[in-house]
Formats: C-alpha cells, structure tokens, sequence
C-alpha cells in the first residue's frame, strides 16, 4: 500500500477532511484472492462459514485482509456493534458490544484512530468519550431512527414545560440531545438511573417503549416521548405467540425498546449485553431473540448446541457499514466525525453522570 503525500493532495483537492490532511492518503491495494490471502484469512473464514458460503469468501477475503493489514499500519481500533454483519463483527472488528460498551472500551486503548461500526451516535458517544482520538464512521449517513426523533430545540421545549422534572436521556441520541440532558442511561441501567432522582416525576426520553416498560417497574411518573426504533417497533405480541407455538419449548427474550405488549409474552427482557448473557449462561435449545437479527447470527458463532429462530426484522442504518467502505474509510480517513466543543462538554457530562452512578 502506497501512502500518497498528505499536502500533496490537499492542494489537489482543497476539501479535504481534516483528518486526512492530518494522517494521508493510501492507494488503494489490489483486491485479489491470492494463496497468501487465502492462508492468512483461513481461520477467520471458519467463524464465518455458517453465514457466508465458500463459493463467496473469496470476494470477502481481500477486503478482511486489506483492512486487517491498514489498521496496523494506521494505529486504528476497529469497534463493531452488535447489529453489525458477521464478517465485519468476526473477521476485522477489535472491540465489539452494545453502543455504550464501545464507546467505554475505546477509551481505553492505545489507538489514535476509531472506525466506528455502527451509526451515527455512537461514533459522535465514542467521540465524547476520546475527545483526543480521530473518530472515523465508514457512512455518515447511518442514522437512527431513535436518535432523529428529537432535538435538542425538543428537549429544551420539554424542560420549559415541564420545569425542575429531570431529563433522562437514552444513549441512542445525538450530543447536541445529551448537552440537554440531566444524565443518560441505557436499557440496562434506566431503572436505576430514573430511581437515582429524588423527584417523584421523571421525563425519559426519546424512546417511548423504553420508558412504558420502566414505568412498570417503578412508583415514580414517567413523562415519555413518541421515539421508537424502526426495528423493536416492527415486532407484535401476535408475532411472537405464533412462533411459541410453532416452536414448543422455545425461550423469547426481548429488547425493552419492543412495546410493551411484546415484553409481556417474552420469556426474558434484556438490553443488547443482557439479550447475550442470557443465551451464554442459561444455553435455552431453541431461542428467539427480538431484536436485529444480525445479533442472533454473531451470538450463534460462538455458541453451540442452542438453535436460533431468526425472525429477519434488519436495521436499514447499520447495514449502511460494509468492508468496503470500512477499507475506504481506512485508506482516505473519512468520515471524520467531530462535536462542536461547546456541545461536547455538557454533552460528555450527562454521559459520566451515568458512568459515575452508584447501582
């Protein structure tokens, strides 16, 4: 790979991301499915080889080994959520997990650059959380349908009309979201989050179905906001019961961003990380997890003996990540994500307000 000189191609294309003013630009290599290609790649070829057919490794194979070989060479981490495809979750990612779990874990290692694979907040979270590192997402159009429910404008209507309420913000928002925001929370720790407050109301917001499950479970008002996510909207109480029975014996385990009418008939209801531990510590036989279902397929590569029942509900956002791009993004160092300064320090705030709580 030949890295082309940084200022010469600034004064060729003055629109240049900062970031690769700052770091240059690599030709791209020769894509070819070669011996030495097939040898390096081989025993990631064997955690993938239940979901991608032999006839198409050799298509995949030089992007994984391209990528693998760049991201040395540029002192990057890889993060891959867990909606993210197998061969990008298995065969090239460094760190993976829930959006949150990234951000932390990215934090923590010795890279100067982040390839966020996954959607737009998260990669704007793992910037709050790296302020110093260049933060790269391989589509910047990977949205989220949560995350675009509400504005900042929004949140500050709400404290207006509703004044002294606390604000708690799900993670799945942008910064400019969490700058207005009294502390964020995930789907594992919003009940203590929300009990965290002395107040007997709360506004937790933007994922409805998110804050109707943690009203059940608490004595305080919770005052909601009609954010739902493309995907957990998608499933019905009707769906699941049919599949029940269809499959006698088999164990539903659902993501509280699902209505509530759909947690009720689940067997057990967990956020991304609780989903995984679930499967992993009590091994059901037959399993359906509800939620994207990319999931489902990463945690089967690494558990045996349980089936996994896949009703295919796919987020159109994560799906935007493939090894192409994630090549792009490593080769041209775009798209560089950045937080205007004075967001990101109330918006990095709301976030360690959650990290520092006591549970």
């Amino acid at each position: 790979m030949t890295r082309l000189d940084s200022r010469t191609q600034a004064v060729a294309n003055p629109v240049l991301a900062s970031a690769a003013q700052r770091f240059g630009i690599i030709e791209r290599p020769e894509l070819a499915f070669t011996p030495a290609v097939a040898s390096e790649t081989e025993h990631l070829y064997e955690k993938v080889k239940d979901f991608i057919p032999a006839i198409e490794w050799p298509v995949y194979a030089p992007y994984v080994h391209a990528v693998n070989r760049l991201k040395k060479e540029r002192n990057a981490v890889i993060l891959a959520h867990n909606y993210q495809t197998p061969d990008i979750f298995h065969c090239v990612a460094d760190i993976v997990g829930d959006s949150l779990q990234l951000a932390r874990d990215a934090s923590k290692v010795d890279a100067e650059i982040i390839i966020q694979c996954g959607v737009h907040f998260m990669a704007e979270t793992s910037k709050l959380l790296s302020p110093e590192k260049t933060v790269l997402i391989p589509d910047g159009k990977a949205g989220c349908s949560l995350s675009e429910s509400i504005t900042g404008a929004d949140v500050r209507l709400l404290k207006q009309r509703y004044p002294g309420v606390p604000v708690v913000t799900y993670v799945n928002t942008s910064a400019d979201v969490k700058a207005e925001t009294d502390i964020c929370c995930t789907s594992s720790n919003v009940l203590a989050v929300v009990e965290s407050f002395a107040s007997d109301t709360v506004l937790c917001i933007p994922d409805e179905y998110l804050a109707m499950n943690v009203a059940r479970q608490t004595n305080k008002k919770i005052l909601t906001w009609k954010g739902h996510c493309e995907v957990h909207e998608r499933f019905t109480a009707a769906e699941l019961l049919a599949y029940k029975e269809a499959n006698p014996g088999i164990e539903i385990i659902g993501h509280p961003e699902c209505h509530p009418d759909v947690i009720a008939v689940c067997d057990f209801a967990g956020s991304t990380s609780g989903m995984i531990n679930y499967v992993k510590d009590n091994r059901p036989s037959k399993v359906l997890l509800v939620t994207e279902c990319s999931m489902a397929s990463n945690i089967q590569a690494e558990i045996e003996g349980v089936e996994f029942v896949k009703p295919c509900n796919l987020c159109p956002h994560m799906k935007r990540i493939t090894l192409p791009k994630i090549l792009d993004s490593l080769l041209s160092m775009t798209e560089e994500v950045l937080v205007d300064p004075a967001i990101a320090d109330r918006a990095r705030l709301a976030v360690e307000r959650m990290v520092n709580l006591k549970q």
